[in-house]
């Protein structure tokens, strides 16, 4: 899932992206209200994370033009200093679906993003091929009703993989898109990570759903039959 985060505090913008990479999400950072509308008007997000005071075009204002542009609406999560009732009140009339003071706990930061992706207008679909299912809202996944049990980065990927089912994805695009990173030409990070869910997904089952093209990169069998 992708996550637009708009912050001018240095400080803040680097712990939080952070925080989100590691957690599996995709990150697009702003440092302003300008690129931050600019980017939310042609990227899909499933979330938007707006400061309020941001220089320029504030969060407010940003939010509150995305929201009469007509266009789908992804859930948006306002950060602020301000804790006052009224401004509260002001930052939900602007369209935002939540508002955290700060400061705040990351973990705290990282259960508001889980929720507002649970919730109808940005609730993610749960995805399925074959016998394989995933809820990237819930954050589980199961194959032939078993839980499997994946790291967040196993989880990023799988979800990618599994959003472009019977494409294949090179290495280069995993990395950009699942987690914004220019490889190394040496790099074998993703290997090791197609490997690891492999042996949860693929090698305790009957049939394999994550294929290899030689040279080319990886795929989600799209052919295999639901049960």
């Amino acid at each position: 899932m992708r996550i637009l985060f708009a912050e001018d505090e240095p400080t803040i913008r680097t712990y939080v992206a952070l925080g989100l990479r590691e957690a599996g999400y995709a990150i697009d950072v702003a440092d302003n209200g300008e690129d931050a509308l600019a980017l939310a008007r042609v990227v899909p997000y499933d979330a938007l994370i707006l400061d309020i005071t941001m220089p320029g075009i504030d969060g407010l204002e940003v939010c509150r033009r995305l929201r009469g542009s007509g266009l789908p609406g992804a859930p948006v999560l306002f950060l602020t200093a301000r804790d006052a009732v009224e401004d509260r009140v002001i930052g939900l009339d602007a369209g935002a679906e939540d508002y955290l003071v700060k400061p705040f706990a990351l973990a705290e930061l990282l259960a508001r993003v889980r929720a507002l992706l649970r919730r109808g207008g940005g609730a993610p679909p749960v995805l399925r091929v074959a016998d394989l299912t995933l809820d990237p809202a819930a954050h589980q996944a199961t194959r032939a009703g078993i839980d499997i049990r994946l790291t967040a980065k196993e989880f990023a990927l799988l979800e990618y993989l599994m959003r472009n089912a019977g494409t294949v994805q090179s290495k280069t695009m995993i990395a950009d898109h699942v987690w914004d990173l220019e490889l190394d030409g040496e790099t074998n990070f993703i290997e090791v990570l197609i490997h690891g869910l492999r042996k949860k997904v693929d090698f305790p089952f009957d049939s394999s759903v994550i294929q290899t093209v030689r040279g080319v990169g990886y795929r989600i069998d799209a052919s295999l039959a639901a049960p």
